[in-house]
């Protein structure tokens, strides 16, 4: 692994740090895991010089975003199609939905 310093204490970054022989995750597991937190990206494992696998510090952050752009961008299509609903007309909506599943 191109890390320098004790668990990666160098300056600047090369994406050479990110690809991570799967023997180094064996001998320093605390090493890699830290350097995937401080990566601003993920690290890729690899295996005789194969990537199988990706450490990425940040999963639920990301994923979160995942599901806020799955539900926003619909609505934004919507939007450009002429599919408008005015807050008066949302709010009888949300009324009738909450009747409904009283």
């Amino acid at each position: 692994m191109l890390i320098t310093g004790p668990c990666g204490g160098g300056h600047g970054h090369k994406f050479s740090k990110d690809l991570v022989p799967l023997t180094d995750l064996k001998a320093n597991p605390r090493c890699v895991v830290k350097h995937a937190t401080d990566a601003p990206w993920s690290v890729l494992l690899t295996c005789r010089g194969r990537g199988v696998a990706v450490v990425h510090s940040d999963y639920e952050k990301a994923e979160e975003e995942r599901i806020f752009k799955r539900a926003v961008v619909p609505g934004l299509v919507g939007l450009e199609v002429g599919h408008e609903v005015f807050l008066e007309g949302a709010r009888v909506q949300l009324r009738t939905i909450e009747l409904v599943y009283r």
